[in-house]
């Protein structure tokens, strides 16, 4: 028997399903279409641990009143070989069931059978997932908003591995177009200014330093070789030196933040290889597009957008939006991967459909692309935005932040709420050692379990697990509370990866938290009684390894001290 909270809930749906066809066969209900029946944990317990209203929910299909139903329900319903001690009726027709203790007991125990391979499922049977994230403009650093990016990317990657899907994480590289034309101007510039050209740089240029300290390496490496030649050819000489250094920084300083890609995939692969032209042939080939004042449409209308628009301009030059239909069609259909998951900024609202309707146009099914869009990032100081780092008084970037929060905090900060909701980030709250602090509330809550097992060490004892009858003692509201908490993790994984929400899993970190305190502050662990000191002990040795790997799919430490 599967001890999750959600296999008990399945385990109800299936008993009043079986109970409700069986009292229309014999006739004590009239026939009619079964609805889907709800199941939820009640604000009281002593409501039971789980509550159906099947019954007033078919009050009007049987046209019959809801205590009528559930009595029906109760009198063909049999509790044998499931989780539950008790079931009865209540209030205006509620059916409420109350779990056994075994069940509680085997919860424990499987936890620690499983160890750290708890709350892990196999819902995603195995399918290939492609997640990607952050891809910065390669031109400059990362800024806060690749922060959140990076930690709901990373994060969700590893929530689809835990719910059984092969994932893989991709960093797309945006070395074609405007942006890289720009990055050369600007370096050109710098590059010029360097041998004393009073040339000015245009207000819509790059004007960080990062741009100033490239121009006066090359001009250390290669002095004024290329001053005097072709515009074109010191650009491209520029951007072929810059380039690369960028993208080894974007690369160094996301590991500094726990992420590491399998692929790194470069966009001007996709018109050196022709792919770009490839897309845009096969729309042609389906009659998806047509030529206006020499620029070449594509009929986005028929597909769902609010309206047509251009691949290829009348100069003979694909719009931005042609390389990101080749890139997904790439994913899809060359890579094969069953699902795309794309962490985009906000600000690409409407670029989403426009993609859908241009892979749909060329035979993909677009509900394999989902795409998390993600609010914009305020960090925050005594209640007022911070837009300069206190270390270095530059602009906050990445790297910046890192230098005035920790990695694990940032990474928790960054998903505790909903992508699609604005984040406010306390920089004064994340460094503090208090309960108010959630990431720290948590790892403390680990550390707390730790110091347990470890003064038993220091005594000269040895921990042993408690026994399934032992387990069965652990009856008080804190403990049950606790352990029905524990058993629903391997639900709040899939539901989870199913919403494409890693706030959730932060969510239930500090929930977990808040029990483990609640039960820690109410049930003494050194009580005289050996049974059940040695059942709390148990059931504190399978909530460290609960919030442990919890903090670990968000790759946050679980630290043994603090």
């Amino acid at each position: 028997m599967k001890t999750t909270v959600w296999a008990a809930e399945e385990s109800i749906r299936g008993l009043i399903q079986t109970a409700l066809r069986a009292a229309m066969a014999e006739g004590a209900l009239p026939e009619a279409e079964l609805l889907p029946i709800q199941v939820e944990v009640p604000a009281d317990p002593k409501n039971g641990d789980f509550s159906t209203n099947a019954a007033m929910a078919h009050a009007r299909a049987f046209r019959m009143a809801p205590m009528k139903i559930a009595a029906a329900i109760l009198d063909r319903l049999s509790l044998e070989n499931t989780p539950f001690a008790s079931v009865q009726a209540a209030g205006a027709g509620f059916i409420n069931f109350v779990l056994a203790p075994v069940f509680y007991a085997d919860a424990v125990f499987e936890v620690l059978d499983k160890g750290d391979q708890y709350g892990r499922s196999d819902v995603g049977a195995g399918k290939r997932a492609l997640v990607e994230f952050v891809s910065a403009n390669p031109t400059g650093p990362m800024h806060v908003g690749n922060a959140r990016g990076g930690a709901i990317g990373d994060s969700l990657a590893e929530l689809l591995t835990w719910a059984g899907w092969q994932t893989e994480r991709e960093f797309y590289i945006n070395d074609g177009g405007n942006q890289i034309e720009k990055f050369g101007l600007s370096l050109d510039i710098r590059y010029r200014q360097h041998f004393g050209d009073p040339v000015e740089m245009p207000e819509d240029s790059y004007h960080g330093p990062d741009i100033i300290e490239h121009a006066e390496n090359f001009a250390a490496i290669y002095g004024d070789r290329y001053l005097h030649a072709e515009e074109a050819e010191r650009r491209k000489a520029l951007v072929e030196y810059a380039l690369p250094l960028n993208i080894a920084g974007l690369e160094r300083d996301l590991k500094k933040y726990k992420i590491t890609y399998d692929t790194w995939f470069k966009e001007s692969t996709l018109h050196e290889s022709g792919a770009a032209k490839h897309v845009v042939d096969l729309l042609t080939e389906k009659g998806c597009t047509y030529e206006l004042d020499g620029a070449l449409w594509f009929k986005a209308e028929q597909f769902g957008c609010e309206k047509d628009f251009v691949l290829r301009r009348s100069n003979g030059f694909f719009t931005y939006i042609v390389p990101d239909i080749a890139y997904h069609y790439n994913k899809l259909c060359i890579r094969g991967f069953d699902l795309a998951v794309d962490v985009l900024g906000a600000d690409h609202h409407g670029y989403v459909p426009r993609l859908k309707a241009a892979l749909t146009a060329l035979g993909v099914d677009a509900d394999r692309l989902k795409v998390v869009l993600m609010q914009m990032v305020n960090l925050m100081q005594d209640g007022k935005p911070v837009k300069l780092s206190k270390r270095s008084g530059k602009a906050i970037t990445l790297v910046t932040l890192l230098d005035e929060m920790p990695v694990d905090a940032a990474r928790f900060f960054f998903n505790l709420r909903e992508a699609n909701t604005h984040c406010d980030v306390d920089l004064e709250l994340a460094l503090k050692q208090s309960s108010q602090n959630p990431v720290y509330y948590c790892q403390y809550a680990h550390a707390r379990i730790c110091s347990i097992f470890r003064k038993i060490e220091q005594a000269g004892g040895v921990w042993q697990p408690c026994s399934r009858e032992e387990a069965m003692l652990l009856t008080a509201p804190e403990e049950k509370a606790l352990i029905r908490y524990v058993a629903s993790l391997t639900g709040e994984v899939e539901a989870a990866a199913q919403s494409l929400d890693p706030s959730r899993m932060t969510r239930y970190a500090v929930e977990l938290a808040t029990l483990f305190h609640q039960f820690y502050n109410a049930c003494r662990c050194d009580v005289e009684d050996a049974k059940l000191r040695a059942a709390r002990l148990t059931l504190c040795r399978a909530v460290g390894t609960v919030l442990r790997n919890v903090l670990g799919l968000l790759k946050v430490e679980a630290p043994e001290k603090m």
